[in-house]
This record gives C-alpha cells, structure tokens and sequence, in this order.
C-alpha cells in the first residue's frame, strides 16, 4: 500500500502538439502517426446541431443532399453538462439517442464503488445508437469537462432511417466502427504497458478530433483528471500520475 499523501484531484488540460508526426516518448516507448493536417478534413455545416452528425459521417462515407436534408429535419433538444455528470444512467430505458455537439464524453459501466471508462466520444459521435434496438442501457454516459449534448428521439430517428437506407448504412457503418475501436481497446488494456496505453487513448483522440475538424493549432485540450485516465487505462490513480 502506498504511502503516498493524496492530493486534491484536479482537471488536468493536457495539450498534444502535432509537428509533423505526434510522437509520445517515454522509457523507450515512441508512438506515432501521421500528421493530421493530411486528413480530409470536410467543410463544417454550420447554425444546426445537426451538422455535426453530418461532418461526423461524412468522414467516413459519401452523404448525398438528400440525407442531409433529412438528418436537418431530425428533431434535437440541445442541453449543456457540467464536468462528471451522468447524461444517461446505467439501467435506465432510454427513449432518445445522444449526440455529442461539444466536449468529451465517457461511457463506462459500474459495479458497486468501481468504475471502468470503455471508450470516449467526441463531437459528431452518437454513443447510445444501441438504444434504438436496446433500450435499457447497460452502461452510463458521463461528461469529461463541459459537454453539450443533443437528444434524438428514437421515433422520428427511426422514421428518417426508414426512409433513406444511406443514413441507416451510414449510422451501421459507425457502429462497425465504434465496435472495431472497443476491440484495438481490450487488447491495449491486455497486453500494454501503461505507458502505452495512455499513449493510444491520446493518439486515437487526437485522429478522432483531427477527423472532424476540430484540431485548434494542431493541439488538443482534454479535460479530464488522473481518476479519469486511471478508469480508461486499468491503472490506479498513483499510477496513472506517474505515467503521465
């Protein structure tokens, strides 16, 4: 057991600066990816929440006018989040989808006092699209610094998937994503270090915020505290201070 006095815990704003490759270096370990100013970065829609699901899902399929006409007409009640708190709680039945139009958000699952972050989504990124099959959710969705976050009710969201296939390809293909990502997840937690794995969680965040354009000066800003970090990575709090 450590001896070690806590400290009042505190955000920590963690700024990645991309020159021509982010680099993570640290007891040997370097991680690096391409420059993320060579992605196809598309034009932001702008005046509507709704933009950013169409700025999202352009940058993985081809989104006609059509779609977006329809994903406009979705109807969006915009609501803000203070740091930590649960958007939607483990075990409610939930009758809308989220989508994230600002900030960091974390699913985790719960048992008793321990908790473990599985994935984080940024802007443009809907984590609950599950409910719309599966409605009582099996893992809560909380805010990482301040969100703003849009609630798609599941009746209209269904009828506009219903009537144009591309965005129902479009949404299936993201949760293809969603899922490919918690599978790179599992095996970062099962076979990395610590040191690694703080790495990939910051790398995957700084291509997933570069791809939606919102990179600002080639930097990142995260808003999350060392419990935080600890609760992605499977490391304790200590621990995770020292990695960083």
């Amino acid at each position: 057991t450590s001896t070690e006095p806590s400290r009042p815990e505190r955000p920590m704003e963690l700024g990645v600066l991309v020159p021509d490759r982010f680099m993570w270096r640290n007891s040997g370990h370097i991680l690096s990816i391409p420059r993320l100013r060579s992605l196809r970065v598309p034009d932001m829609p702008s005046g509507l929440p709704s933009s950013r699901l169409i700025t999202r899902l352009r940058c993985v399929t081809d989104v006609s006018e059509e779609t977006e006409r329809v994903i406009t007409r979705l109807p969006i009640s915009v609501r803000n989040y203070a740091s930590s708190e649960v958007i939607v709680e483990q075990g409610t039945k939930a009758s809308c989808c989220c989508l994230v139009l600002d900030g960091f958000v974390a699913r985790e699952k719960t048992n008793t006092s321990d908790r473990q972050i599985i994935s984080f989504y940024v802007p443009g990124d809907i984590p609950d699209a599950n409910t719309l099959h599966l409605s009582k959710m099996d893992h809560s969705l909380t805010s990482i610094g301040s969100v703003v976050v849009g609630f798609i009710p599941h009746e209209p969201l269904h009828a506009a998937l219903s009537q144009c296939p591309e965005l129902l390809h479009a949404l299936w293909r993201e949760t293809l994503i969603d899922a490919a990502i918690l599978r790179q997840w599992v095996v970062n937690l099962g076979q990395q270090e610590g040191v690694a794995r703080v790495a990939h969680v910051l790398c995957e965040l700084t291509v997933r915020i570069g791809a939606v354009g919102l990179l600002r000066n080639d930097s990142l800003s995260i808003p999350w505290t060392q419990a935080d970090v600890a609760h992605a990575t499977g490391m304790t709090a200590i621990h995770a201070n020292r990695v960083i």
